[in-house]
Parts: C-alpha cells; sequence; structure tokens
C-alpha cells in the first residue's frame, strides 16, 4: 500500500497527520508512506527525523501583498506540477491531506489523476484550504460535528474525532514530585501555547502577584518565545509556581494535574477529554477563523469544559473558576460524564478504516 500525506504549517497539523501515519503502520505490515510538506516550516524538521521519506513544495499562504501573492499563483502552479510529477512515480492508493496551505496543489493534483482522497478537518470552523479542497476530496474526517454545516460541497463526511484522543487514553502520569511540587497540594497546569502569549502573559501576571492561587501549586508553561528568566523576575513570590519554556512530555504532567488551563487548540482540548481533565479554556483571538473560540464553545455548551474569553478575564474571575473546579466535586463528575460521549469512538481507527474502505472502493 503507497500512501502520501499532506500536512504542514503548525503543530497542530502536523501530528495528527503523524498519528494516522503511526496507525497505518502498526496495522498494515507492507505501507510505504510519503509525506508531502513546505519547504521552509516545522515539518521539514520534525518529519524526516521520524525517518519519513519527505518531499517539500515551495509554496505560502496568501496575504495582502500583491506581488507576494502574484509570485505565489505561479509557485501553486509549479508545484501542482511537481506533484503530478511525484505521484506517477510513486503511485499512491490515497493522498491525504491534514491540514496547512501545502495541502492544496496536493489534493488538486491527485483529484486531477483520479486517485482518492481523503481530508483531515481538526478545528469546528474548516481552514481555508480545506474548505477549497472539500470539493475534490472523495471522505471529510471531521473533530467537530458542526464541521458539517461549512462543508455544505463535500461528498461525504465522517465523524472521526481528533487523534490526539488516542495519545491521551494510554499515557502515563509524570510523577510531579519529581519536579518539585508537593504529594498533598493540588496541581494546576497552565499552558499558554507552544509559543506563548505576551498579552495573555500579562494578564496572567496580575493573577500569579496576588494572594488569590496559595492553596494550591502552578506548573506555568510559558511557551518558547518567552524568556523564562526575565518572566519570573516580574513574580514578587515563585513559592508553590514552578515557570519553564516548555514541557516534553505534556499529556503526562497534565495526567498529574487537577486542573488545565490551556489555548484551544483541537489537539489539546481532545487530550483533556482523553484525560479526563476539568480545564478552564482561553481561546486564542488572534488565529485564523477565530476557530479556537468556536472550538471552545462548542464544547462549553456540551458542559465538557468552562471557557474564559482572553479578554474578559480578570485574576478575580479566574481564581474563582479555579477555586470551583478544584473543589466542586459535583462539578467535576459532571464535566467527567459529558466527556465519555467524546470517548467512544477511536479517532485514529476510526480515520484508518475509513481511508481503508475509500482504498477498496477504488478497486
Amino acid at each position: 500500500m503507497n500512501i502520501i500525506i499532506s500536512a504542514g504549517g503548525s503543530g497542530g497539523h502536523i501530528y495528527p497527520a503523524l498519528a494516522i501515519i503511526d496507525e497505518f503502520k502498526k496495522r498494515e505490515k507492507n505501507v510505504n508512506v510519503l509525506y508531502i510538506g513546505t519547504h521552509n516550516r516545522m515539518e521539514k524538521d520534525i518529519v524526516p527525523k521520524k525517518e519519513i521519506p519527505y518531499e517539500f513544495l515551495e509554496i505560502y499562504g496568501f496575504t495582502k501583498d500583491i506581488k507576494r501573492d502574484i509570485k505565489n499563483i505561479f509557485l501553486i502552479r509549479k508545484a501542482e506540477k511537481k506533484c503530478l510529477k511525484i505521484m506517477k512515480s510513486f503511485k499512491p492508493d490515497i493522498v491525504i491531506g491534514v491540514g496547512g496551505y501545502v495541502t492544496y496543489p496536493v489534493i488538486k493534483t491527485a483529484k486531477k489523476l483520479g486517485i482518492k482522497t481523503f481530508i483531515h478537518e481538526q478545528n469546528s470552523r474548516p481552514g481555508k484550504v480545506n474548505y477549497l479542497v472539500s470539493r475534490y476530496a472523495d471522505v471529510i474526517g471531521i473533530t467537530f460535528e458542526s464541521s458539517r454545516f461549512f462543508l455544505k460541497k463535500a461528498k461525504k463526511i465522517v465523524y472521526t474525532g481528533h487523534p490526539s484522543l488516542d495519545g491521551a487514553l494510554n499515557t502515563k502520569k509524570t510523577d510531579k514530585t519529581m519536579l518539585g511540587f508537593s504529594i498533598s497540594k493540588k496541581l494546576v497546569v497552565y499552558v499558554a501555547g507552544s509559543l506563548g502569549s505576551s498579552s495573555l502573559n500579562q494578564k496572567m501576571l496580575d493573577f500569579l502577584n496576588s494572594d488569590l492561587h496559595r492553596s494550591y501549586e502552578i506548573l506555568y508553561i510559558v511557551g518558547s518565545n518567552v524568556n523564562v528568566e526575565e518572566f519570573k523576575k516580574k513574580i514578587t513570590n515563585l513559592k508553590g509556581i514552578k515557570v519553564v519554556p516548555y514541557f516534553e512530555n505534556l499529556p503526562g504532567i497534565m495526567a498529574s494535574s487537577d486542573l488545565v488551563i490551556s489555548r484551544a487548540g483541537a489537539g489539546t482540548l481532545f487530550e483533556i477529554i482523553g484525560l479526563e481533565k476539568p480545564s478552564i479554556i482561553i481561546p486564542s483571538p488572534n488565529v485564523a477563523n477565530n476557530h479556537q473560540y468556536y472550538n471552545a464553545k462548542e464544547l462549553e455548551e456540551k458542559k465538557i469544559i468552562e471557557v474564559i474569553e482572553e479578554k474578559n478575564l480578570t485574576k478575580e474571575i479566574l481564581a474563582k473558576k479555579i477555586d470551583t473546579l478544584l473543589n466542586n466535586q459535583e462539578k467535576i463528575n459532571l464535566l467527567k460524564k459529558n466527556m465519555v460521549e467524546y470517548k467512544k469512538i477511536i479517532p485514529s481507527e476510526t480515520i484508518y478504516k475509513t481511508i481503508k474502505e475509500l482504498i477498496r472502493s477504488s478497486k
């Protein structure tokens, strides 16, 4: 079996793609995978390290820079020609797109050659590229049921969930005492996002410099773009607070926590569901289509998470929500009960079976 998979630009696209690859390698003895990504984004470093054959396309997202966008139109045509050459040589049984602008020429070329295509949408509001290529795809896998409304040109839509749920279900707890935390105190893990957020960090400093959190301990994962030492200097009392730029085994430490505070990336949300953790979600307002807000609101409506919009965040509001989610067992039990519905399906297995059926239908 030959598979071409394409995803790029951010971990939110790349890691689900890698999870799909892992599932196929686990279930198929003879599977050849070729990954098509960009020439300059993070997948070009991540994917080859996993010894997955990699082809790159020089392509960019569209902006309001007319000269750059005109150049990009020519680059897209060039990318389509390269995809044509790759596919005629590799002869894929299926072409899979998992998001990012690099997938546009990949899926379009596959459609032109009559190769079956599957795309996966992680967010409740489909990205621009997935919306555009939805008319080319034979099947679209979705994470949020609300995505159906925006994919009206799709031939077939299957609810698959998000692959990060699978990993969370098998996560082993990290020993929090190895990080200097107490067994007797509850732990709140705050995840600012992979790069961090200066606006949110400033608001959080008001909370950290108050006395509203002294009954529990905090692991503050501030983001790799933030100077940790400079940030720590702004905190008047670091007792019970540990600040780090990133945490390698994030699901492991989240599993050991009593509460998670996070942005609303789809992967993180479904890790929280898999781990059955009470959470306070602060969606980033600086993302395409405001998709984090809609991701969070859909789960909030189902009473699975608590949401605070960044514009409404104050130390008092945050402290009150934390206290409720740490100490109100009835509330905690309700959140966990409502998570069960999302755990009835195994995402990677569902995606695998859906794609296998699609391949069989083409024989």
